[in-house]
């Protein structure tokens, strides 16, 4: 039992990332195809995982809690608006119909972007503000790729970003989110927010090096002169809209000047480490060189510009093609989404030769398809690798292999996590010299161990990192890599 009166809990969960620059529609096929869960339907391994934690710590305080929705969908492009509008108003009906509540924990991405609107979750937030009244304590866990906006500031109590990226601390981050809000919502506490716009646009794994001392550093600060949380809000570069780039986010006690003195000093040393924590990749050809020439056993080669992770199709033929142009052998690629290519492979059976198509097929960034005569070495029906705290499900899927190049194609848009994408159908990764793997960062805890040596390349495909050229329209264009001092240039713009 926990040392307060009994509350009453809301929770839900609506959450996807956004990239504008997506030709991809995020619809009602692509949060249903990773499992809508709602109220008792909640499960410790599904979409709901963190609300069901929430769940599980509420009860054994003592609680009631009521779920509503759990509702994610993978990165695309803009949410179509009936659905947003239909998943936002399942959860206030249900906040309406359930309350009143003492306290509500959200889990929103926090860079959700719909058809006529470009902040989600503020929207949201404001109008389940309206239903559950000024009194009750709002509590809202991000990704740590989001846009950190006025709206949700003003509507929330305490919001908590993940720290790591790659995001293996979701679980973490919510437990100290219930236990803040908890505590705010007893009176033991009063959450005040503050954010610093570090006025930067890239990305920034946090593993090792001055990201992972940076991590450190705000955890070491909470706890300290007031501070209840501390937050990095990376922002994500692909999402065009007016609060995108980097923001530190401080939660203080009750002290709105100690919030700001911290969100400023923590931003602006992230800033001055700019050069420090922005990794820069290597073009197709400098990593496949770098990558013959490296150590003995496995290179993993990054494909970072046709991460689903950020929105990309998965479906691009750039690396495949210069691997197969090269004629390079023991090259293991993959997952690259081509459900028509699986199910040829499917009908002509393991150990057919056939002409195939593969690729190429969602727009220019996906580059052209490619025609290889390929032999069929593996399928699987539901093939599924390790993801961050759940399965990820890539569904039918095939292996093929031309002259040496490895290739898997597979039904579901999905990054690669983990070596069970390869090993789980068949393919023995000891056997391969380098694997190019579509992600980002999220790789790098599956792949690491088992890695001689990890590259990354910048495009091309969907996913740029010229960061300074990203076509915003609606994002302030002062800021770094595209001006060099923002701070400066906009002091000077001053009168």
């Amino acid at each position: 039992m926990g040392l307060y009166q009994t509350m009453r809990i809301f929770t839900a969960m609506l959450a996807t990332e956004t990239n504008t620059f997506s030709p991809i529609p995020t619809g009602w096929s692509c949060f249903e195809g990773s499992g809508i869960e709602r109220g008792a339907g909640i499960t410790r391994e599904g979409t709901g995982s963190l609300l069901h934690l929430w769940g599980e710590m509420a009860v054994a305080d003592g609680h009631e809690v009521v779920h509503s929705v759990a509702a994610w969908a993978p990165p695309a492009g803009k949410t179509v608006r009936s659905v947003y509008e239909a998943l936002r108003d399942e959860i206030l009906e249900d906040a309406r119909r359930g309350g009143p509540f003492d306290l509500a924990l959200i889990s929103l991405h926090g860079a959700m972007v719909a058809d006529g609107y470009d902040d989600c979750e503020g929207d949201l937030l404001i109008r389940l503000r309206g239903v559950l009244g000024p009194e009750a304590v709002v509590g809202v866990e991000l990704d740590l790729h989001c846009h950190i906006t006025r709206s949700m500031l003003d509507q929330a109590d305490a919001i908590i970003t993940f720290k790591e990226y790659p995001h293996i601390d979701a679980g973490a981050r919510g437990r100290e989110l219930f236990r803040l809000s908890v505590d705010a919502a007893a009176g033991q506490t009063r959450p005040v927010m503050a954010t610093f716009d570090c006025r930067m646009v890239n990305m920034f794994p946090t593993p090792t090096g001055p990201m992972a001392a940076f991590v450190a550093e705000m955890q070491d600060q909470e706890g300290r002169d007031g501070v209840l949380s501390l937050s990095l809000g990376h922002g994500f570069p692909w999402g065009d809209v007016e609060d995108s780039g980097v923001r530190v986010l401080a939660v203080t006690n009750g002290d709105e000047a100690v919030a700001r003195d911290v969100a400023r000093r923590f931003g602006e040393r992230f800033f001055a480490l700019r050069d420090q924590v922005s990794e820069r990749g290597l073009s197709m050809d400098e990593a496949l060189d770098r990558a013959l020439a490296g150590p003995s056993g496995l290179i993993v080669i990054a494909d970072k510009a046709d991460n689903t992770g950020g929105g990309a199709p998965g479906d691009s033929t750039f690396m495949a093609r210069r691997v197969v142009e090269r004629g390079l052998r023991d090259v293991a690629i993959g997952p690259l989404w081509d459900p028509v290519a699986v199910g040829f492979c499917r009908d002509a059976g393991v150990g057919a030769r056939l002409r195939l198509r593969i690729g190429g097929k969602c727009g220019p960034e996906s580059g052209d398809p490619l025609d290889l005569t390929v032999e069929i070495r593996g399928l699987s029906d539901r093939l599924v690798q390790r993801g961050l705290g759940r399965p990820s499900v890539l569904g039918q899927a095939a292996w093929v292999e031309a002259d040496g190049a490895h290739l898997i194609l597979v039904e579901r848009r999905e990054q690669a996590f983990s070596p069970d994408l390869f090993t789980n159908i068949g393919l023995d990764l000891n056997a391969m010299r380098i694997a190019v793997v579509k992600s980002t960062a999220h790789f790098r805890a599956g792949f690491a161990p088992i890695a001689a040596g990890i590259l990354t390349t910048t495009g091309p495909g969907a996913l740029l990192e010229d960061f300074a050229s990203i076509p915003y329209q609606k994002r302030n264009p002062n800021y770094w890599p595209r001006v060099e001092d923002p701070f400066a240039l906009e002091a000077a713009e001053v009168p």
